[in-house]
C-alpha cells in the first residue's frame, strides 16, 4: 500500500491557471442582502453554480471550482469591507498567485443600477474595500464594478450602501448576478483584453 501512496499520481496546478476571485461585503446576518455585499452575492452564486462548498479559512471563507481547465479560488473575506486587503494579500501569497491572476468584485456607487463594468487597474474611487487592497497590492489588478446607483439624499450615501434592495431592485438581481458570475468566468478563460470588449458595453 505504501507504494502505491508513493508512485501514484498526483495533482499538479499549474500556477499561471489558478485565479482568486475576491468578492467583497462585511461579514455577519445584518449584512445579508445589502448593495455593499454584492460582491459576496457573486461568489456565492459562482460557488453554487459548480456544486462547490464554503469553507471557514484565515481571514475568509474559501471555495474551489474548476472551469475550462482553470482553478478558481473563491473568496469571502471575514475582516470587513476597511481591511479587504488583508485577507486578499494573505491568499494570494498562499496560493502563488500572480496580480494579473487576481479578480475583485465590489459595489460602485459611481455607476446606474443594473451596469456592470470590468477594469484593468485604477483608483478606489472612495470604495473603501478597494483603498485597502490598493494600498497593500498597488492598482494595478482586475476590479468588477457592479452599479449600484446614487439614489439617496445629502448625507444619506452610508445608509444607502449599507441599506437592502428594494422590491424593485431584488427582481432585477438575478440577472445582475449571473452577469457578473459570466464576467468572472471569461476572465479566468479568455484573459481580462477580451473579456472587457465583450461586456464593457
Amino acid at each position: 500500500m505504501w507504494l502505491f501512496n508513493l508512485f501514484k499520481k498526483r495533482e499538479v496546478i499549474d500556477p499561471e491557471m489558478k485565479y482568486l476571485i475576491a468578492g467583497l461585503g462585511n461579514i455577519g446576518g445584518e449584512y445579508d442582502g445589502t448593495r455593499h455585499n454584492i460582491g459576496f452575492d457573486i461568489v456565492d452564486a459562482l460557488a453554487s453554480s459548480k456544486d462547490a462548498s464554503w469553507k471557514i479559512e484565515t481571514l475568509g471563507s474559501i471555495s474551489k471550482i474548476k472551469h475550462k481547465g482553470r482553478t478558481l479560488i473563491l473568496l469571502k473575506p471575514s475582516t470587513y469591507m476597511n481591511l479587504s486587503g488583508k485577507a486578499v494579500n494573505y491568499w494570494m501569497q498562499k496560493e502563488k498567485i500572480k496580480p494579473e491572476n487576481l479578480l475583485v468584485i465590489v459595489d460602485d456607487l459611481h455607476l446606474d443600477f443594473e451596469r456592470l463594468r470590468l477594469r484593468g487597474k485604477g483608483s478606489d474611487a472612495g470604495h473603501n474595500g478597494i483603498k485597502d487592497i490598493n494600498a497593500t497590492l498597488g492598482q494595478k489588478y482586475a476590479r468588477l464594478k457592479v452599479g449600484i446607483g446614487s439614489e439617496f439624499g445629502r448625507g444619506k450615501q452610508v445608509d444607502f450602501v449599507l441599506g437592502k434592495w428594494s422590491s424593485e431592485e431584488r427582481s432585477k438581481l438575478p440577472d445582475i448576478i449571473k452577469t457578473g458570475c459570466d464576467i468572472a468566468l471569461s476572465y479566468a478563460s479568455i484573459g481580462l483584453a477580451h473579456t472587457m470588449s465583450a461586456y464593457n458595453k
